[in-house]
């Protein structure tokens, strides 16, 4: 009993930690990483070891992430999502004058990298109930000629941890002869038909483990394929190009230094300091998902009575990841979004909101020719949407905290 207390004890130290390092007292931030002693330790022991960049660490982080997601895939440990997108589209064929289509209901990321290719992101609006790529938009895209000229792949992102409906941009896909890389930046651990999203049928799949994740190394990401003509390549193309990975060559008994550089690659491996905090994080998944989800099912009680549209719900045999519980305050909500973040802080509460539509920024708005108008779900989703804290380190009254502010704010 003791140990139990002590371990409590700790946790709600760490905790006090995190919000006092927010920078108020009792302020809940949008997310805190959960971090135990399992990844300190690890850490600890991957320093001490010598090996603190691409090492053992390294591939047994793959190993298990590849067992984990299931299918017979590959998984390839980058330094972060953006760059394992770059290095998946680039695999799949991707090239300048290219075009790809995504959405606009996304961070940057999913189409900049495009744009790394020399490619252009074509984008689609998204279907308005659940915030993901409307795959209806996407075939009528396609179906005109003049239109489909040039589509090489389809880049869908499963915002929020949603899966989106990839049967049937599948089979899209397979009409028109298009790779699919799946944005899973928020998809750990999704489910789509009983099956984890990354074992789907698509060309890739790529995974965030930046801090605010259901499961983090600080920095970094993950490529799933089944395809082994990606997986070669994206090896090769994540350490300038190397034939043969440092490791290879350095823990070898005998001399064997040489190598061979046979493209143009990039600086996008990940280290065994990262890969050791995601050893032990991914070993908790299922456990985080299983707070989050019964954190998205309080909030859904909570607000049922209140004029906000609630986050859409999995369909049946699919799993929500839930890595982000975002509300839309309804026209008649009384009070707009931005307004309401503010009421919010003064609070104590930390939101966010995801995301501000691509085709708003400047580059995209200068480069492409975009009017607001556009993209109108897109539009109307970002000017009412507001992401709530949601992790796995807040206690059950810091979420009535939560609560009760919406509450009071809109009712």
């Amino acid at each position: 009993m003791f140990g139990v207390n002590k371990h409590v004890a700790g946790r709600a130290a760490e905790v006090a930690d995190a919000k006092r390092a927010a920078g108020k007292s009792g302020f809940i931030p949008f997310a805190i990483p959960d971090i135990g002693e399992e990844e300190i330790a690890e850490v600890a022991s991957a320093m001490r070891s010598g090996w603190i960049t691409t090492g053992p660490r390294t591939r047994q982080f793959e190993q298990e992430f590849a067992a984990f997601i299931g299918g017979g895939v590959q998984a390839i440990a980058v330094n972060s999502a953006t760059s394992g997108l770059h290095l998946a589209i680039e695999a799949a064929g991707v090239r300048p004058g290219d075009r790809v289509i995504t959405t606009p209901y996304t961070f940057t990321a999913t189409a900049e990298v495009v744009r790394y290719l020399g490619a252009d992101p074509v984008f689609i609006d998204i279907d308005p109930a659940t915030l993901n790529m409307d795959p209806v938009r996407v075939k009528k895209y396609l179906a005109k000629k003049n239109q489909a000229k040039g589509i090489k792949a389809i880049i869908p992102v499963h915002f929020g941890g949603l899966p989106c409906e990839m049967d049937e941009i599948l089979r899209i896909a397979g009409n028109h002869g298009l790779k699919v890389i799946e944005d899973a930046a928020h998809a750990v651990p999704a489910l789509y038909g009983n099956n984890l999203v990354g074992c789907l049928g698509s060309d890739a799949a790529v995974y965030s483990f930046y801090a605010t994740k259901t499961m983090t190394t600080g920095e970094g990401g993950m490529i799933v394929t089944r395809d082994p003509a990606i997986a070669g390549r994206c090896r090769t193309m994540r350490l300038h190009g190397i034939s043969r990975d440092a490791f290879d060559r350095y823990r070898a008994e005998t001399p064997s230094w040489q190598y061979e550089v046979v493209a143009p690659g990039f600086k996008y491996n990940m280290g065994d300091l990262a890969a050791a905090i995601g050893i032990h994080q991914l070993r908790k998944v299922w456990r985080f998902h299983r707070i989050r989800s019964k954190m998205a099912a309080r909030y859904n009680e909570a607000f049922g009575d209140l004029p906000v549209i609630l986050p859409p719900r999995a369909n049946f045999g699919d799993v929500h990841a839930w890595h982000l519980y975002v509300i839309r305050l309804a026209d008649d909500a009384g009070v707009r979004r931005d307004r309401f973040i503010e009421l919010m802080a003064e609070k104590g509460i930390g939101c966010s909101v995801h995301f501000i539509p691509l085709h708003l920024h400047p580059y995209w708005r200068q480069r492409y020719d975009l009017k607001p108008g556009d993209f109108p779900n897109a539009l109307r989703a970002y000017e009412r949407a507001v992401s709530l804290p949601m992790y796995t380190r807040m206690t059950p009254s810091d979420q009535e905290k939560v609560i009760t502010a919406v509450r009071d704010i809109l009712k």
